[in-house]
């Protein structure tokens, strides 16, 4: 048998903000054990017997950041990217990865579709409940995974289980049901046979996409027109780069509601593995131990006379004095103070941002680029002074300004500058000026970290004057990013 992972590895995690934003989502949060949900994710998957390919389905912009987070943990399998060009919706996603490994591997490939966002503590019990899946997968059923409901929870849908099938703790799915009210859930919770939709299937490439071709045709027939655009590209089965105005014509949809919520052909496998979506500040707050007063903290933090209180500090000290029930999130350029009980409606301050503050809503004050990052240190009138730092062999794209010109300061590692016709090297302390309008390029051709100042000065200073003339990561038309 050929076991397929597919992480679907994306989403903005508007209820995680101000640390997930749209430039660096979820998925690439760390936890208290110093990884990533989506490294945590694919290490578990890894250690599946069987696995023939790990595949990843990300925005072609986190490409670079899902490489690096995954090489950092040394897989035990190969890799494959499968990369949207933006965002969609879950039935997409698993359509066009299922049709990738129908070509790759075979209809009968089996698929283990899994969120990069979650956190799931038992190992053992959730490799269990893979293999109980796989095993009724394998007999044509489309299978999801129900979590055993510890709470009446409001923040979740429900499948309601039905009759027994073959084996422990698989039941047919007799319904799904949207989020409920708190009274609803709580009748759920008595009557014993709900669970929480988690968002994970298993199921073969042949059964998914037989169950798309009667019940979703429009989705079917949008993923076959992407795979077979002319301007979507592959590298063998490593990666696959899908067409974008293929892809746009794709129906925003979940498999829920495509596939799942429409077939009598679905089975569920009870689940109690240590489950959680981390969806919101009071679950990362849950997933944290806690001392005698029902506190957590992570950084530079320190409660005095506080209970049940969750702080998460970056790069400052943070006191928190005679609070109870708060959440306290710190980050170099916002700060959130929430209620526990109103962790959910975090997304409402970010669709306040989006009207007033789009770059404090989408992006952090260090901004990470395929070939490093740079932090913005102040901006005023006319000018701006960043703290550039460009990874070992690694480049900046050869581009020109319109309206700024910048001065650069190196302030360790070698700059190796293209600047018009000319070609210099630049050490510690040595700085350049590159006019408005000269063609340059900004390079790192040494073993160790280049860190440089830059200071633009101009009458526009935004991200988006940029013209590319060559770029190493694919990003000549992509003139929002430096």
């Amino acid at each position: 048998m050929n076991l397929v992972p597919i992480i679907l590895c994306g989403g903005a995690g508007t209820r995680l903000w101000p640390v997930s934003r749209e430039s660096m989502p979820k998925p690439f949060m760390r936890l208290a054990d110093g990884q990533s949900l989506l490294q945590s994710t694919a290490a578990r998957a890894a250690r599946l017997p069987d696995v023939r390919r790990l595949a990843v389905v990300t925005n072609v912009a986190y490409s670079y950041k899902a490489v690096e987070d995954l090489a950092e943990v040394g897989l035990s399998c190969p890799l494959a990217l499968l990369l949207e060009p933006e965002g969609r919706n879950t039935a997409p996603a698993i359509t066009l990865a299922a049709l990738w490994a129908q070509r790759e591997y075979g209809e009968d490939t089996m698929l283990l579709v899994l969120p990069a966002d979650h956190l799931i503590q038992n190992l053992p019990a959730f490799e269990a409940a893979c293999k109980r899946a796989i095993e009724l997968a394998a007999t044509g059923r489309l299978v999801t995974f129900g979590i055993t409901p510890s709470a009446p929870e409001t923040a979740f849908g429900y499948i309601e289980c039905g009759e027994p099938l073959s084996g422990d703790n698989a039941f047919a799915v007799r319904r799904f049901v949207e989020k409920p009210t708190r009274e609803v859930a709580e009748k759920f919770l008595r009557a014993g046979n709900f669970a929480w939709n988690s968002g994970m299937f298993c199921f073969t490439a042949r059964s998914c996409l037989s169950g798309l071709q009667t019940h979703a045709p429009q989705v079917l027939r949008a993923a076959r027109a992407v795979v077979e655009a002319p301007g979507t590209s592959r590298s063998d089965a490593e990666q696959v780069n899908f067409d974008a105005e293929a892809f746009r014509a794709q129906p925003n949809i979940s498999i829920d509601y495509a596939l799942m919520e429409k077939s009598d052909n679905v089975g569920v496998i009870a689940c109690d593995f240590g489950w959680s979506d981390i969806g919101s500040w009071k679950a990362v707050s849950d997933a944290h131990a806690t001392d005698a007063h029902g506190n957590a903290t992570v950084g530079p933090a320190l409660l005095m006379g506080s209970r049940n209180t969750f702080v998460h500090a970056q790069n400052r000290f943070v006191a928190a004095v005679g609070v109870e029930d708060l959440l306290v999130i710190d980050t170099p350029d916002a700060l959130l103070v929430a209620h526990k009980d109103a962790s959910q409606q975090v997304r409402d301050v970010v669709a306040h941002l989006k009207k007033t503050d789009v770059t404090l809503a989408i992006e952090h004050s260090t901004v990470h680029r395929p070939w490093g990052s740079f932090t913005v240190l102040i901006e005023g009138n006319g000018f701006k002074v960043k703290r550039i730092e460009v990874k070992p062999a690694a480049s900046l794209s050869l581009q020109l300004h319109h309206k700024r010109s910048e001065h650069w300061v190196v302030i360790s590692g070698v700059a190796h500058v293209t600047r018009g016709e000319e070609t210099v090297e630049l050490r510690q302390n040595q700085s350049t000026y590159i006019p408005v309008g000269v063609r340059h390029r900004l390079a790192n051709h040494g073993a160790s970290p280049l860190e440089i100042i830059e200071v633009q000065c101009g009458s526009y200073v935004g991200e988006d004057d940029i013209e590319r003339f060559s770029d190493a990561y694919g990003r000549v038309r992509d003139e929002a990013r430096t």
